[in-house]
């Protein structure tokens, strides 16, 4: 990322208890970025460290305004900052109904409406809700209408942290669309810390990973994704790759979608989105296999050619992990060590990728928003 470039820049070291924190990363001032890493790696106090709740020494510059700067003596309390916090827990006021939830945020801003109220209304569907009281809310509901209160405070920085956790998997996949909405729609950088490697996959543009309060690598999503060295991390059951694709067609007889990625044809379940438009393929590891010739006669609709560009073998287990080349985007590959003596594969080898289309579930597709990923 360019230095020139509207960013925020953060760096953060201290000790909290028996906790050290020692992080530093910038982020554009668009898009999501995510802060993801197993529990207790300080992907929340970092969080609550910029939003200023959290005071470790550091600096914190917000599009070149300093909100933080211990060698200056400078630290911009949390009311001065202009954030929008959503939490684990959606905490509206049981007393106030859905509507006057999110007014109490836009009153609170006390900054002219960047954000028009009817915006982020009809942005988290919120319309029918409004006189509803917290209580009667599901999960997934109340979380919509935390964030829509934390947007109409005019923020010029949204955190998230763990939003979704305590949801479970029906309030997930009702509320990650309304997510991916505010990605495409909205102007205003996020933060958004997650220990789920598929929430992150499907909506950030960036990633800083965490470890043990350090950062171990940064950058655009769908790179730190490819790189075998980070499975420890992403975890072995989740690691995939990103790939984007334009659609095609539809084929209504066999409820099916196709796809071309640079050229090469990609079939799935049947998606309702327009053709022509680009959309973002989560591939995960676990459901690719290979093989040295085109194989014919089988049920894998999707026959991929590229060429292997790196063997990772774990001499501990069975396993072992292959990066591959397919021309526009790379593909990973688990397979068994038996299955690359025996192909003899290794950087360079010309190879065929065969994904399943039941392999793409509902939570492996998301529309392109245009923000590139390699910002």
């Amino acid at each position: 990322m360019s230095g020139k470039e509207p960013a925020i820049r953060a760096s953060f070291a201290g000790s909290l208890g028996g906790f050290t924190l020692d992080v530093a990363f910038e982020a554009p001032m668009h898009g999501i970025t995510a802060l993801f890493g197993a529990s207790g790696c300080g992907k929340s106090t970092t969080l609550r460290c910029i939003a200023g709740l959290q005071r470790l020494p550091g600096q914190l510059f917000v599009n070149e305004e300093m909100w933080q700067d211990d060698d200056r003596g400078i630290f911009l309390m949390p009311h001065k900052r202009a954030v929008g916090v959503v939490f684990q827990e959606a905490s509206l006021f049981p007393h106030l109904t859905v509507g006057k939830n999110l007014m109490y945020g836009a009153k609170r801003s006390g900054v002219p409406a960047v954000i028009p109220p009817d915006d982020v209304i009809d942005l988290l569907g919120l319309a029918k809700l409004m006189d509803r009281d917290p209580i009667a809310l599901s999960g997934g509901e109340r979380q919509r209408v935390a964030i829509g209160r934390a947007l109409l405070s005019q923020p010029r920085l949204l955190l998230m942290d763990e939003p979704l956790s305590s949801l479970d998997q029906m309030a997930k996949d009702e509320i990650l669309p309304y997510l991916e909405a505010l990605h495409e729609q909205l102007s205003i950088p996020l933060l958004y810390v997650s220990h789920d490697i598929t929430e992150v996959a499907r909506l950030a543009d960036r990633m800083v990973m965490l470890s043990s309060g350090m950062k171990i690598a940064e950058g655009p999503v769908q790179d730190l994704l490819e790189r075998l060295d980070l499975q420890p991390e992403t975890g072995r059951f989740e690691a995939g790759v990103l790939l984007t694709a334009q659609v095609t067609g539809h084929d209504e007889k066999f409820s099916v979608t196709h796809l071309d990625h640079h050229g090469q044809a990609i079939s799935m379940p049947a998606r309702d989105v327009a053709i022509g438009s680009e959309v973002r393929l989560r591939i995960r590891a676990r459901d690719v296999s290979l093989a040295t010739k085109r194989p014919e006669a089988i049920s894998v609709r999707n026959v991929l050619s590229g060429t292997i560009v790196e063997v990772a073998e774990d001499p501990q287990s069975a396993h072992a992990e292959t990066l591959i080349d397919i021309g526009g985007g790379r593909l990973r590959a688990r397979i068994t060590r038996q299955s690359v003596a025996e192909l003899e594969l290794a950087p360079g080898k010309p190879v065929f990728a065969l994904v399943k289309s039941i392999a793409f579930d509902r939570g492996t597709l998301s529309v392109a928003t245009g923000h590139s990923t390699n910002t």
